[in-house]
């Protein structure tokens, strides 16, 4: 239940505190004069958005924060509402928390019934979810089996629909496919090929060129009549004129440094690598890059693509030889799976039967104290509808969906609620079916004005009604049963334990 409530600039609202007690709680006042906000603060509270713009004029940011306790445990909500940026921050206990965290714990706090829920009332899935809550405890877990078993053959189908198609585009393209792997291995590329071949080629021409230089050198400098043989003679006539002559010395030993650096050069040149023959045969590296060029021409890729190409080939040629063992096992699950769902649906169909004789009993009885007439009856009618169908299966899956019919008055056929209920007796099944589901969730129920299209002595049985909402004897002994409901009529709220008002 919810003990306290703080609002700090929203909307109109500077700074109010509102205190709640067990059972129901009516908050009166005029139409306009504030209810809305402060059910809207709730919600915002709980998890629902809220734009800046109802941020007080002048103020930062709004604040909504209060007390719930769930059994023993105190909850201490925080939100705020920042007014330039519209973001929101969430407080749990004191600890941030994600709108996640806020959105899982709403259905233990609130249960909000507004005047939109007659709509919601008369939707056929809310109808459906509405007899599964009252499905017996041995029974509660069969939808979420249904759902899970619904969810596992989806992903399922869905792998098997994609294995099919594309064995079918391949199918259609196995020719093609075929006449690719061949061209391709025959020609055999392999990726960064054609580069490495191209600087080989290079490299060779390059070869060609310094070896032709080092043979020139070679013979200027090593040859019979090279520069060092005639450096030689040289230093030896310069040898004779030194000795007739000192001063010429010198000049003899700079001819031989320079004769014996020529030689050391020669010697030099004639171990480099460009002096020897090439490894490479320039012709194979020729007719290798014609033959790749020619493979590049036919594909119109170049060659890199050309091998993630092949390596894409041989991947969808083998997927094509060894899918229908693929296949084969994906049905044989699928198979399995639709035999465990059948089971299911059989077994929540009878279920479900039995959660409509109870349910029917007890709406009655709610509905009775409501100023329907004693003579009202309430039905559940079930209809097929299909959950699951595949190609192996003789014929499809189907649930019973649930639909209410009523008749309020002796004589009438059973119709749907659509069809005859006005608004009023809407509200009223609105009021019964939202306290029977409240009574094993217990959270705080919030009526927004949920007494629309009431009036007169009906008005009075729904007040005589509203005080039942107050106990109940699964709560703690920290969270009674609690509701408080927003309305104008004094037939209401005089049997609220507490009666705020908005001024």
């Amino acid at each position: 239940m919810i003990e306290l409530l703080r609002i700090k600039d929203l909307a109109l609202i500077e700074d109010m505190e509102l205190e709640f007690a067990p059972g129901l709680n009516a908050l009166t006042g005029e139409t306009g004069a504030g209810k809305s906000f402060i059910v809207g603060a709730l919600n915002f509270l709980t998890g629902e958005k809220m734009s800046a713009d109802l941020v007080r004029p002048g103020a930062l940011k709004a604040v909504v924060e209060a007390l719930f306790y769930l059994g023993d445990d105190q909850v201490i909500l925080r939100r705020e509402l920042a007014a330039d940026t519209g973001r929101s921050r969430i407080t749990i206990n004191d600890r941030l928390a994600s709108q996640e965290s806020l959105r899982d714990l709403r259905p233990k706090l609130l249960m909000h019934v507004g005047q939109h829920g007659q709509q919601k009332l008369l939707q056929p899935a809310f109808q459906a979810a509405l007899l599964d809550a009252f499905l017996a405890p041995d029974a509660a877990h069969l939808p979420a089996d249904k759902t899970d078993l619904l969810h596992r053959l989806s992903l399922l189908s869905g792998r098997i629909a994609d294995i099919e198609n594309r064995v079918r585009d391949l199918e259609a393209k196995r020719e093609f496919l075929e006449y690719q792997r061949i061209e391709i291995g025959r020609v055999a590329p392999v990726r960064g090929e054609e580069d490495e071949l191209l600087a080989r080629k290079a490299a060779l021409a390059h070869s060609k060129k310094g070896r032709e230089s080092v043979a020139r050198a070679m013979d200027l400098l090593a040859s019979e009549a090279g520069i060092v043989r005639l450096l030689a003679d040289l230093e030896r006539e310069i040898g004779a004129v030194a000795a007739a002559f000192p001063e010429y010395a010198a000049d003899r030993e700079t001819v031989a440094a320079t004769r014996h650096t020529l030689r050391d050069m020669a010697q030099r040149l004639r171990a480099t690598p460009l002096a020897a023959a090439p490894d490479d045969d320039p012709d194979a590296i020729e007719a290798r890059l014609f033959e790749l060029a020619q493979l590049r021409r036919k594909l119109k890729k170049p060659l890199d693509e050309i091998v993630t190409l092949s390596d894409d080939i041989e991947r969808n040629l083998n997927f094509l030889d060894v899918c229908g063992l693929d296949l084969a096992a994906l049905r044989r699950e699928e198979r399995a799976l639709c035999d465990s769902l059948s089971a299911t649906l059989t077994a929540l169909s009878a279920a479900r039967g039995e959660a409509a004789e109870r349910l029917s009993a007890r709406l009655k009885s709610e509905l009775s104290g409501l100023g329907f007439a004693p003579q009202l009856d309430i039905l559940f009618e079930f209809t097929p509808a299909t959950v699951y169908a595949a190609p192996h299966l003789s014929a499809p899956l189907t649930e019973d969906r649930a639909r209410i019919l009523w008749k309020p008055n002796p004589g009438q056929p059973a119709q749907p609620l659509d069809k005859i209920a006005s608004g009023g007796e809407l509200s009223r099944f609105l009021l019964a079916v939202t306290s029977l589901r409240a009574e094993s969730e217990q959270p705080t129920l919030i009526f927004d004005e949920v007494d629309a299209g009431i009036g007169g002595l009906t008005l009075g049985s729904v007040a005589r009604v509203f005080p039942r909402k107050r106990a109940s004897k699964k709560a703690g002994p920290r969270s009674p049963r609690m509701a408080f409901s927003t309305q104008p009529y004094p037939e209401l709220s005089v049997w609220g334990k507490k009666n705020p008002r908005t001024p």
